[in-house]
């Protein structure tokens, strides 16, 4: 039974082939920062392990790295913004380093297809870190592939939005550039091929799926799906980088990554996939077909711990709801204990304490649901003493609750989307770290309208919560 360690857990390709893989027989380990976020997605397996891991840290790389016969590489830094090429560099200096002298026979890394003429940082990011790798002289599998179809893939996303929530959407003129995109589904056959096999040496293949479309094309498939008619209109005075400016406005993928994403497809980006397919032979899903099973499974995340299962969120959700989530939020750190914060946060919508800061505003929200057709707020609070899923604290409802650690509570109100509120508590050593999380996901243009609302009072709002709270807890000693 060979042990496998997948470098980028969190992702949405990660996520996944965790279960795949474990599923195979493997013994599986995922590795990523947001090890918190992966273990609420992660379905319990006695084959998967999960743990945290900063590829800043070299020391702790070495030792994760260490006794591992197979490694996926799914790290990419495209979230950092624009210091991702040098961030992705330091990180694959880093892997290089922990595979000399480790036990690892191999390594499949998930690259991305390289035009043939232009630029752009995001693709040569991915280029230099096959190549920086290489350099360990352990065998390294390179796997380059174009657009991935399936839930999470921020290039679907980007566009399926797109389709959801705009009647007209001008573009630049690489809507016309071609690319063969390939279903989740097929990419993971290929990913589990290669854990089976026994490379004395790198390889590098491309793959993609059997239809090559243009992104127009590509556009017309979704509408067709969704049942919408966006109506698209190129123009050569909009570049990509323009484009990439109004993203965060139109689309729930994070900015960071659609800029990246969009700087490098005014090319033509089709796979070679002769050899890999000869290999590793299965039935390639059509584009239309794709989309289609990405659409029916995208609300698969809420049956997840990140949710706590709750029913309501499952009742409530739709298509044409944003997979990714708004999100915004506030850190500080104390001296305070675990248990001394946990004392106060746990008082939330009570007389005592009501939401910490801003009262009236919170209190004002929920009168708002009324002329929405929200009935008449209702208040409730929980025994102080004993918190616990299903509670009720006015309109929001407890769905995850780990004492003098986390507390998740959803968002009952009417409003265009999904939400939930979260306090977490983090022990940093020597200090304790309170951060207090919105998440929204906007169902369509009016959901992301709603968020950005409310901007204004999210800008203050939530500093303050976090500072009231610390406040608050001094006074309790």
């Amino acid at each position: 039974m060979k042990n496998v360690l997948v470098l980028g857990a969190s992702g949405y390709i990660g996520s996944q082939l965790l279960t795949e893989l474990a599923n195979q027989g493997y013994n599986v380990t995922g590795a990523a920062r947001n090890i918190d976020y992966l273990k609420a997605r992660s379905a319990t397996n006695p084959n998967i392990e999960l743990t945290y891991l900063d590829l800043n840290d070299v020391d702790k790389t070495k030792q994760v790295v260490a006794n591992f016969d197979i490694v996926y590489f799914l790290v990419h830094g495209m979230a950092q913004g624009h210091d991702f090429l040098k961030y992705e560099i330091s990180l694959a200096e880093n892997f290089k380093s922990a595979l000399i002298n480790s036990n690892v026979k191999h390594v499949v890394y998930v690259s991305s297809l390289q035009p043939k003429s232009g630029h752009s940082q995001h693709l040569y990011a991915r280029k230099l870190t096959g190549d920086i790798i290489r350099q360990a002289n352990i065998p390294v599998i390179e796997i380059r592939a174009g657009i991935v179809i399936g839930p999470g893939s921020a290039a679907f996303e980007i566009m399926r939005d797109f389709c959801y929530n705009l009647p007209i959407l001008i573009t630049p003129k690489w809507v016309d550039s071609k690319a063969n995109p390939i279903a989740l589904k097929n990419l993971n056959h290929y990913l589990l091929k290669l854990a089976e096999v026994k490379p004395n040496k790198h390889h590098l293949y491309e793959i993609g799926g059997p239809d090559v479309l243009s992104y127009r094309k590509q556009f017309n498939v979704i509408n067709s799906v969704l049942g919408k008619s966006t109506k698209l209109i190129s123009t050569r005075l909009l570049t990509p980088r323009l484009a990439s400016y109004w993203l965060k406005w139109v689309t729930s993928v994070p900015a960071s990554i659609g800029k990246a994403l969009l700087a490098g497809i005014d090319h033509d980006f089709i796979a070679n996939t002769k050899v890999i397919h000869r290999l590793f032979p299965q039935k390639l899903v059509s584009y239309q077909e794709m989309v289609k099973e990405t659409i029916a499974s995208e609300g698969k995340f809420l049956r997840s711990d990140v949710w706590g299962f709750e029913p309501e969120a499952l009742k409530r959700w739709q298509p044409g709801f944003g997979y990714y989530a708004k999100h915004t939020g506030a850190t500080i750190e104390t001296d305070l204990t675990h248990e001394a914060l946990w004392q106060t946060v746990k008082t939330i919508g009570s007389r005592e304490s009501g939401y910490f800061f801003a009262d009236i505003l919170w209190r004002t929200r929920e009168w708002l649901d009324v002329l929405a057709g929200g009935k008449i707020p209702v208040r409730r609070t929980p025994s102080k003493d004993n918190l616990k899923v299903g509670d009720y604290i006015d309109s929001w409802k407890v769905i995850r609750c780990e004492p003098n650690k986390f507390l998740s509570l959803f968002f009952g109100m009417k409003g265009p989307g999904l939400g939930r509120l979260e306090f977490t508590i983090k022990d940093l050593g020597h200090k304790r770290q309170l951060n207090v999380t919105a998440w929204w996901h906007p169902k369509g243009f009016r959901g992301l309208l709603y968020w950005f609302t409310f901007m204004p009072a999210h800008m203050f709002i939530f500093k303050g919560m976090v500072r009231a709270i610390v406040s608050k807890s001094k006074k309790r000693l």
